[in-house]
């Protein structure tokens, strides 16, 4: 009854549109004033209301990017290089960490801004509607507060309300350099966060969204290594008490394991499960170094595991067991993190064929879904562990749900000739990618071409962000 009193603001009708889990044909939709789903109306006869919104092309809803570092985009193709001698054999997550600080230490909140900007008009591209930003850039460059506490996340909200992109912000506690370290290193002072602190951003975040749409908060943990037991046991009864999503980048290294069992005597996510309350509001970030029994009590809890292929391969991290979690009813999201790619396809690829690579036999994420197809299962799952990462109703095309979806391009040479039955597959696994040629979040049009538009005319936008991307980087690597 509730969604009878609101009224229907937009109406669109697609040739096919991917509802509950199939394709569904000859979709009459409509979203109300609030930018959410009013009706879902499968086998509608083509509309003769002018007013109705015809779709060329198949629609699918938009997926959530669940872990996004956004500065780490100014970075991108720009660590894929032999370091000196001391780190030519060991370069591995820790030498590119290094690496990445150099931009950590110098960027600004208007040079942050400009580069969230572009990249988040990318990941909209890509098929992206919603993004979570581990955020844990906090303060000034010499380490000391900014006169207004969110000055790094207002850059962050701002960026992402240019474009349209929906954002989830998760400011992150970081107190010290590794286990038992008694503070933070000199190149991670901009870090520098306390439960006081973080709590204080996102109520700042949260009065914010109470004014932007789009835009909510929730908080993050930025890893074990990085705070004692009483600090992170506080931030996570804040999120309890608040019901918001709660993240953390856990088990992505097999140094930070040893470290966690030397100096805990247990493994990571083992010792995250019986130390903190851990539910479905949980997102564990890579979860790449964990054992079944972990993997399995991650499963139990509810929680959700937020796997980012392309930083995971680009690191040289791992490969995530996806065969153990998924057949123990494991819910997981993607991300993509450093941002060396951009496109949800090219990550759901980079999953499925990890798997195929070490287990040496194909189509492994179908082995679990529904359908038979890979290219569904792996959507599927996607969309269904990306909303519970956000605190929001989305990922479907469903009543009450934001109304965030992609129209594909049915004549882009990867779907050229492919059945109705197998696009999903052909989106992910035929390359070059497949075009997206319209992206709407909660009913607005914000991609259109392929190129994200945002708020303004329809090739507005681009060149602007592009422009301010490039003088952005000659000042950041001059």
């Amino acid at each position: 009854m509730q969604n009878e009193t609101r009224r229907v603001s937009q109406r669109f009708f697609a040739p096919c549109a991917w509802v509950r889990g199939a394709w569904a044909r000859q979709v009459l939709l409509s979203v109300d004033e609030h930018g959410n789903w009013h009706g879902v109306e499968p086998d509608s006869p083509p509309p003769a209301d002018p007013t109705v919104t015809v779709l060329d092309g198949p629609l699918l809803p938009g997926l959530v990017n669940a872990h996004s570092h956004a500065f780490q985009r100014a970075i991108a193709g720009l660590t894929e290089f032999r370091g000196d001698a001391r780190t030519a054999v060991g370069d591995d997550f820790w030498s590119w960490r290094d690496r990445m600080y150099s931009v950590a230490r110098r960027i600004t909140p208007e040079q942050l801004e400009r580069i969230a900007a572009l990249l988040y008009a990318e990941l909209l591209a890509g098929g992206y509607t919603q993004v979570c930003e581990f955020h844990y850039l906090h303060n000034a460059v010499d380490g000391r507060p900014y006169a207004d506490p969110l000055e790094l996340s207002l850059a962050l909200v701002r960026a992402a309300q240019r474009v349209g992109i929906g954002l989830t912000l998760l400011p992150a506690l970081y107190m010290r350099s590794g286990f038992g370290a008694a503070g933070l290193r000199d190149d991670q002072r901009r870090f520098a966060s306390t439960p006081d602190s973080v709590l204080r951003l996102v109520e700042g975040v949260r009065a914010l969204a109470a004014t932007l749409s789009g835009v909510n908060a929730g908080v993050a943990l930025h890893s074990l290594r990085a705070a004692d037991a009483g600090a992170l046991a506080e931030v996570a009864a804040f999120a309890a008490d608040g019901g918001l999503p709660i993240h953390i980048h856990v088990a992505e290294q097999a140094q930070e394991v040893r470290d966690c069992v030397a100096h805990t005597g247990q493994r990571p996510i083992a010792w995250l499960v019986d130390h903190l309350p851990v539910d479905a509001r949980w997102n564990l970030v890579h979860a790449t170094h964990a054992t079944p029994a972990e993997l399995q009590a991650v499963a139990a809890c509810g929680a959700s595991i937020v796997i980012c292929p392309s930083t995971e391969a680009n690191l040289g991290d791992g490969v995530f067991d996806l065969s153990c979690y998924v057949g123990s009813a494991g819910r997981w999201s993607i991300g993509s993190d450093s941002h060396v790619t951009r496109r949800w396809s090219e990550e759901l690829r980079l999953l499925e064929y990890g798997q195929r690579l070490t287990q040496q036999r194909r189509n492994v994420a179908a082995q679990f879904g529904r359908s038979a197809s890979c290219g569904a299962a792996l959507f599927e799952a996607a969309l269904a562990g990306g909303a519970p990462a956000t605190g929001r109703a989305l990922g479907a095309i469903e009543v009450g749900c934001r109304a965030d979806f992609l129209v594909l391009d049915r004549h882009c040479p990867a779907l050229l000739g492919v059945p109705a039955e197998q696009l999903l597959d052909a989106l992910v696994f035929s390359s070059p990618d497949a075009t997206i040629a319209e992206v709407f979040v909660a009913g607005q049009r914000r991609v259109a071409g392929g190129r994200a538009s945002g708020n303004e005319s329809e090739f507005g936008l681009w060149p602007a962000l592009a422009e301010d991307f490039v003088r952005t980087m000659k000042v950041l690597w001059a």
